[in-house]
């Protein structure tokens, strides 16, 4: 045997090794939370030594692309896309996609789970059809707009050269265009499920021919509700297609969905026992709300990000950091590097930020969490929580929007006094203190005078000063005055309104 056949040989071995200990689970029934603690349970409990076998073999085996049986035409688009190694969860995941095998993959952010089933599709879409159906052969369905049209732009780079077409659907753009793009019978849909949905509901869409169905990031999508739009496209989807499912956590709703909608699923855990990416410092600041703003103005001044993102609650709370904030970068020259992004703005506006974004023209980008999810910028140094996260899931993946694949990144919490709680739970849930961090003359509350403090009366209903002597009791409080006998009479009041005779 050749030793490229040797290494697919064992790279299938560690891969069944490594879900030996779940077959069971298909002898009986499963409840969605056993299933869930089963198949994609704590990383810890992946066997008796707490290491994932699937993971750390299929790392160790599959030392490059060449390894996981992938073509020479897509081995050359990776090599020009600069990919080298494959990450472990793309060891693990892309010979089981080739295989046509359902596959369930849980991996944290920031590891390449976007390449990990965006090769699978172009291998599948390079073949002639084996159905001859009309419409795509691949869906992919995401929870945001920006990271449908990231997760396109990754498709046309690994497809460069070739024939294969992607096209992104997704709201807030005209859905002439779209549909216009749709009727060329493109291979390959990224679309957010609400946009998917409606292009079905007008006929512009037929999934008839459709073989693979991708659902990235399943664990947001079902958060943001899109749950009854999955499973109405998923309803429509052939029967026979092949499903990934990619997701950085699988709860209970996400396994109940794979068990309903994916074929005998193999579930692939790539979870580390340290849910925060370990090249991420991260620290917190202790600040009064009123000072938010002058401490990140200090903040900035102090690192110098290379590209840094601003995260906040609201949408009216980024618009005013973005404002702010803008107004100190012009006084020094810089108010073209500020960006903003929410749920309120044009589309075109998102894009267009977000292209100055990924090529470096916005240095700094204030956001909701419309961009907490995939989105991936590799020159991004810095997250600065300027709201504390509501969930514990939404700073992991604010947090992991830097140090990506291996990369160093720092992140900088802004925490009020009465939020101590929730940066406790914040900790509980990373498995790792936050380190307290301070600025040289900077003061985080504001030392402003204060009122005086209300006296209290000691025995005898004497009043009891500051420093503790008897005071004098405050002035008796003024009688109210007695209404004028005018008042009384009613005089100088206007006229009388008279109702009419019946």
């Amino acid at each position: 045997m050749s030793g490229s056949g040797q290494n697919q040989e064992g790279l299938r071995v560690a891969l069944e090794s490594g879900r030996g200990a779940r077959d069971d689970r298909r002898s009986r029934d499963w409840s969605p939370e056993e299933w869930a603690a089963q198949s994609c349970g704590s990383p810890a409990s992946a066997n008796s030594d707490g290491i994932n076998p699937v993971a750390s073999q299929a790392a160790a085996i599959a030392g490059d692309f060449a390894k996981l049986g992938l073509a020479p035409a897509t081995l050359a688009a990776v090599d020009r896309a600069g990919y080298t190694v494959p990450t472990p969860v793309q060891a693990g995941l892309i010979p089981r996609a080739l295989k046509g095998i359902d596959v369930l993959g849980q991996a944290r952010t920031g590891t390449g789970k976007t390449c990990a089933f965006v090769l699978p599709i172009l291998e599948r879409v390079s073949l002639p059809s084996e159905r001859g159906g009309i419409g795509p052969r691949a869906l992919v369905l995401v929870p945001t707009r920006e990271l449908a049209v990231q997760v396109r732009d990754e498709f046309e780079k690994l497809a460069h050269g070739s024939k294969i077409h992607c096209v992104a659907v997704y709201g807030g753009k005209p859905i002439r265009g779209q549909i216009d793009k749709l009727a060329k019978n493109p291979a390959v849909v990224v679309g957010t499920p609400g946009r998917v949905l409606d292009h079905m509901s007008r006929g512009t869409i037929d999934f008839s021919g459709l073989e693979i169905v991708t659902l990235d990031e399943a664990d947001r999508m079902l958060d943001i509700g899109f749950r009854p739009d999955i499973e109405k496209i998923l309803r429509r989807c052939p029967d026979s297609r092949q499903t990934l499912l990619l997701s950085a956590t699988v709860p209970p709703p996400v396994a109940k969905l794979a068990t309903r909608y994916m074929r005998d699923p193999e579930i692939l855990d790539f979870s580390t026992g340290e849910i925060a990416v370990e090249t991420i410092e991260q620290f917190y600041f202790t600040v009064d709300p009123t000072r938010k703003f002058d401490l990140l103005e200090r903040l900035l001044d102090r690192e110098q990000p290379r590209q840094a993102i601003i995260f906040c609650r609201t949408k009216r709370g980024t618009d005013k950091v973005f404002e702010r904030l803008s107004r100190h970068r012009a006084r020094k020259g810089g108010e073209e590097e500020v960006g903003c992004i929410h749920g309120d703005l044009a589309q075109n506006v998102r894009d267009r930020v977000m292209k100055q974004f990924r090529e470096g023209a916005v240095k700094v980008l204030v956001a909701t969490d419309v961009v907490g999810r995939g989105i991936d910028v590799s020159a991004l140094s810095h997250i600065i929580n300027y709201d504390i996260p509501e969930f514990c899931d939404d700073y992991v993946h604010r947090v992991g929007r830097t140090g990506r694949m291996g990369r160093e990144g720092l992140a900088y919490t802004f925490v009020a006094p009465d939020e101590g709680p929730q940066l406790t739970r914040i900790e509980m849930r990373i498995e790792k203190l936050l380190h307290r961090d301070e600025i040289p003359g900077f003061e985080a509350f504001d030392r402003r005078a204060k009122a005086a403090p209300i006296q209290q009366t000691g025995p005898g209903g004497a009043f009891i000063a500051a420093e503790g002597q008897p005071a004098a009791p405050p002035p008796e409080p003024e009688a109210p005055k007695k209404p004028s006998s005018a008042a009384l009479l009613g005089k100088g009041r206007g006229p009388k309104r008279h109702r009419r005779a019946l």
